[in-house]
């Protein structure tokens, strides 16, 4: 028993159990992704030994508490944290096995009193709806879905036989089987496939479709008469022929020819047949989720002696999947999806609130205004719900999940949760978390206190930064070149150019963009110059000449060579005639003769493909250009100056709108405004007098502040993001902290060779100079948020930005005394800058989605992405200690061992400080989850990533306790590729796997050439640091 218990409670175990949960989450991830969240529950989440892993973690912690007397006083910070984690794993088992949830729809005015399970079942009724078997299921594509249940009375027993996700019906072809008309109709809305088999009926929309002989019976017929399909209708109508777009009309009650690939019109009824009959057997294959949400459950159905295969179709939050059969010579319904549960009150929906952002269809916020109504406790009362606000009553909790709006009304879904007990234990788990790694920080008799003592001990005064040798910087900022074939036009654009100081008038205009987000013009015109070109400046013109220059001489921008084609994108090049050499495509290239795209055929199949290919890509990207340039040319989209006055949205539209939307004067301003402006400006440029063109540009913001008022920004926002959009300081700043970060290095090079008064004074005003750069950092960040009206870390550009600020925190924290770590943390953030710059990251600001506009964004997303920053500082210490570890020798090993450890001293304290933020920032998110939906934990694939990345640093800051596992190389080695679990958590998840919390758009940006040059150089200088150190530093009094 001694040995059992000195298992359960060894260090070795504990490691083990660190790395297996890890890897078990980390498989599970790309299980989710590649087969869907029900698979990878099924798998792993829910399955009994993932759920022994926590046990066995929790029996470790009950141990280790006691093996290493946590309980003395110095230690309540380690004790608090570990009982927390103990809490929290019961909280869990409390939610999952005795709580329930689900989502509640109500339509607008009506009232419910029962929601639907988030569980699904498998259900067998009698004929007068009394359950017989409920069984409780869980299916994947993967693994094993089988299950058997029985009645009560054992009469009536289900197997299962078979699953389908996403089915989709289909008719296999097969001699000698019944034979099929196949009809596709819509009328609902939505594809529906109905096969209707020879000799039979069936009813779509209540209508009677029959595929028979027997014209007698009522309701549409369909025959064959000498081999053609025949066709007879109670209903007149018409057709059309698909493929010729010639047109008939079915007259009522008479025998016509029907033709096959035709739209058919039937009352509300619309069809297609798209074959003739066939005939075949029914099956079922998975397909697009989006147009096939149901399931189907084949099971074997056994009543009476006799078994029969009853095919069944439903899912999650579906209860309209019922199938009827007739078992031993008995009635039975058999279901499979969600069942409702009854409240013990019921909830009204007086109103459904959807607000959108100004001039857009963008949702910004959404509420329920709803009633409680309790007959049992005469209670009645209103109550608005709305994100990040509950509705809390008798144990329930009912949280704005999402909604609908359908021509049939507004209907509100709410998240319902009953899990009082697991969720008190869960937030007492969590306090307890955040005080006791709060604590760890600050109170002494703790490990990170020790090592605070231990650095103070060192005094180490030089520093070497050798790792600047192995990442030679490059500018991926190339500029722009031009053609000679170009001269003309250039040239043209040239002399027509608004003046520089008459741009900085128009681009104070404010135009409203397609997410309703109000913005200078310079801000717009800086994202679509971006976007076309890749570049801030064209031919010498900054983005508002060129705005105001496609504004005036729409014309001419179609023969400007602005359209922006990688060098691989050759056979976009050969379709649209544009030479191989050539960096950039004119508008005019991407249509024929007689006005017809080009690339029309291309982009509709790139689209319809599941997995595009590169040149599928290649199309979709080019394409999104050509549009955006076009809507501009053509002042159809994106040009929104003019406000209408009263308009209940706010929204803001183009002066071709005007003749639709604008009445009397102001539809002669608004339609006038900008000809007139062009024909004053071919004035100015004769007379070189532009006042009355600045004159009517300042009556379009006259216009704008008189009727847009509510929406409009203050001219000082105006300012400050036309400063921030001119100074661009976060591209500026990569530069400057690299090259900042090369001078402080070979400073430091210089000081290890000749010390002296002018060599320190140039590291210490380094230093300052990189202290400076941060406090620009910081502005830029704050300008950032005071121009979006958000925290500025909502999507990738922003997140990374405000990562390469943490990071330089921290290493202005631990390094003011330690150049090494200053120099070492300016050359990391400039990487995270020039990362951010990268293609693939928009540096636009936009408006926030509903869930995001949040004051939790601001606690929980600003702890969650300032922790990378320390890790980040740990890595970078890592490679700088094993460099060192490399470089020893004899002469140089007493002074290098001292910066070893130091380094290590460092290295441990930041990640200690980076694991105590990635924990309380990922359980905050946990609340944020709860308050919002109601579930604090659902395994979403950044959730689990940034769990998984707590157990690789918990097992790295545990490994000094492991043996075999101690030592300063073993922990630095660590800290290196233990970094690899941020980059998914935060690259890895938010670009290549599904879920809530992903920024991609489409494809994933490539991963790019030299990581994997940098990995291969990691392990070799690994491979070298090991055998040096075993050298020089394996030794007594080394470690």
């Amino acid at each position: 028993m001694k040995k059992i218990l000195d298992f359960l409670f060894s260090t070795k175990l504990m490691a083990v159990l660190f790395l297996v949960f890890a890897a078990a989450m980390a498989i599970a991830t790309f299980v989710e992704n590649d087969y869907g969240t029900p698979t990878a529950r099924k798998l792993i989440y829910a399955s009994w030994w993932f759920e022994l892993i926590m046990f066995v973690f929790m029996v470790n912690f009950v141990g280790n508490i006691f093996r290493f007397r946590l309980y003395r006083r110095e230690k309540w910070p380690v004790l608090l944290f570990h009982s927390a984690f103990i809490l929290i794993l019961l909280g869990a088992w409390v939610t999952r096995y005795i709580s329930y949830e689900g989502i509640m729809p109500i339509m607008e005015g009506k009232t419910s009193n029962r929601f639907l399970t988030e569980k699904v079942y498998v259900s067998v009724a009698d004929e007068t709806g009394k359950d017989l078997i409920v069984k409780k299921i869980l299916l994947g594509k993967k693994g094993n879905n089988y299950f058997k249940a029985k009645s009560d009375d054992g009469t009536v027993t289900v197997e299962f036989q078979d699953y389908v996700p996403n089915a989709k019906q289909v008719l296999e072809p097969k001699e000698g089987a019944t034979k099929y008309i196949h009809l596709v109709e819509q009328s609902s809305g939505s594809r529906h496939d109905h096969f209707i088999a020879k000799d039979s009926v069936i009813f779509i929309h209540g209508v009677p479709i029959s595929y028979n002989d027997d014209l007698r019976l009522p309701g549409i017929h369909f025959f064959e008469e000498n081999g053609q399909m025949k066709i007879k209708s109670p209903l007149s109508g018409s057709y059309m022929i698909m493929a010729t777009r010639a047109q008939g009309t079915l007259v009522a009650d008479s025998v016509q020819d029907f033709n096959i690939r035709s739209l058919y019109s039937l009352g509300d009824l619309s069809f297609v047949v798209p074959s003739g009959p066939q005939n075949g057997e029914l099956t079922y294959k998975s397909d697009d989720p989006n147009y096939f949400p149901k399931d189907l459950v084949s099971i074997n159905l056994t009543a009476n002696g006799e078994t029969q295969k009853v095919d069944v179709t439903g899912g999650q939050f579906m209860t309209d999947g019922v199938t009827k059969a007739i078992v031993g010579g008995k009635k039975y319904k058999v279901s499979y999806g969600s069942r409702f549960i009854e409240l013990p009150f019921a909830v009204k929906l007086r109103d459904f609130q959807l607000d959108r952002y100004p001039g857009s269809n963008s949702p910004m916020s959404y509420a329920s205004e709803v009633t409680v109504i309790d007959t049992v406790k005469h209670k009645h009362f209103d109550f608005r719900i709305f994100m990040n606000n509950i509705l809390n009553y008798q144990g329930y909790k009912f949280f704005q999940a999402s909604y609908s709006i359908t021509p049939q009304g507004e209907e509100t879904r709410l998240s319902v949760n009953h899990d009082s007990l697991g969720t008190t234990l869960t937030y007492i788990g969590y306090g307890l978390l955040y005080l006791g790694l709060i604590l760890i920080l600050f109170m002494p008799g703790t490990r990170f206190s020790d090592l605070r003592k231990k650095l103070r001990q060192l005094r180490v005064k030089q520093a070497i930064l050798l790792l600047l040798f192995l990442l030679p910087a490059k500018s991926i900022f190339a500029q722009a070149t031009s053609h000679d074939n170009d001269i003309n036009v250039d040239t043209f654009l040239q002399s027509t150019a608004i003046p520089v100081e008459h741009a900085k008038i128009f681009g104070r205009l404010v135009v409203q963009d397609a997410g309703g987000r109000m913005k200078p013009v310079n801000t717009f015109s800086s994202e679509l110059l971006r976007k076309l070109t890749k570049h801030d400046t064209y031919h010498g013109l900054n983005s508002d000449q060129v705005l105001a220059s496609m504004i005036l001489n729409p014309r001419v921008w179609y023969y400007a060579p602005v359209i922006f084609m990688k060098k691989e994108n050759k056979k976009v090049r050969k379709i649209l005639g544009v030479p191989e050499d050539e960096k950039y495509a004119r508008l005019i290239d991407f249509f024929d003769g007689n006005g017809g795209y080009k690339l029309r055929d291309y982009v509709e199949e790139a689209s319809k493909k599941r997995i595009p290919g590169a040149f599928d890509k290649s199309v979709i990207l080019i394409d999104q250009r050509v549009n955006l340039l076009y809507g501009v040319l053509e002042q159809e989209r994106g040009l929104r100056f003019f406000p209408l006055k009263d308009d209940p949205n706010h929204k803001w539209y183009s002066a071709m709108d005007a003749p639709q939307v604008f009445h009397g004067d102001d539809s002669v301003f608004v339609s006038k405004i900008f000809p007139l402006y062009a024909q004053v400006m071919m004035e100015a440029k004769k007379t070189g007098n532009d006042s009355l063109a600045i004159d009517l540009l300042h009556g379009i913001t006259k216009f704008q502040k008189s009727y847009g008022a509510a929406v409009m920004p203050p001219d000082k926002q105006i300012d400050l993001e036309i400063l921030y959009n001119k100074y661009d300081i976060f591209k500026k700043l990569f530069s400057y902290y690299m090259y900042i970060g090369t001078l402080l290095f070979l400073f430091v090079i210089f000081q290890l060779f000749r010390d002296g008064k002018v060599i320190r004074w140039l590291i210490k005003g380094s230093m300052w100079i990189i202290l400076v750069l941060f406090a620009l950092h910081t502005a830029g960040l704050g300008v950032r948020w005071y121009i979006s009206g958000h925290t500025p870390w909502s999507n990738a550009y922003e997140s990374m930005i405000y990562v390469a600020w943490a990071t330089m925190l921290f290493g202005l924290l631990f390094g003011r005394k330690s150049p090494l770590t200053m120099g070492a943390t300016a050359f990391l953030t400039s990487m995270m800058l020039m990362i951010a710059h990268w293609n693939w990251m928009d540096p636009a600001i936009e408006n926030l989605v509903p869930v995001l506009n949040s004051y939790w964004l601001m606690i929980h997303v600003s702890i969650i992405v300032a922790s990378y920053g320390p890790f980040a500082l740990s890595m970078i210490l890592g490679i700088v200690a094993l460099l060192f570890m490399v470089l020893t020798n004899n002469q140089n090993k007493s002074r290098l061992a001292a910066k070893i450890k130091e380094i290590t001293y460092i290295n441990e304290m930041s990640m200690t400080i980076g694991l105590v933020m990635l924990t309380i920032g990922n359980f905050l998110g946990g609340q944020w989850a709860n308050e919002s939906w109601g579930r604090y934990w659902g395994w979403d694939p950044k959730e689990t990533w940034a769990l998984i990345s707590i157990m690789v640093y918990a097992f790295i800051l545990h490994a000094r306790l492991v043996p075999g596992l101690r030592g300063r190389f073993t922990f630095n080695l660590l800290s290196v590729f233990g970094f690899a679990s941020i980059l998914m958590t935060y690259f890895g998840v938010n670009f290549y796997l599904a879920g809530l919390h992903s920024y991609a758009k489409g494809d994933p940006p490539p991963t790019p050439v030299w990581i994997y040059y940098f990995l291969v150089a990691l392990i070799v200088l690994s491979v070298a640091a090991y055998f040096n150190y075993k050298k020089y530093y394996r030794k007594p009094g080394d470690e």
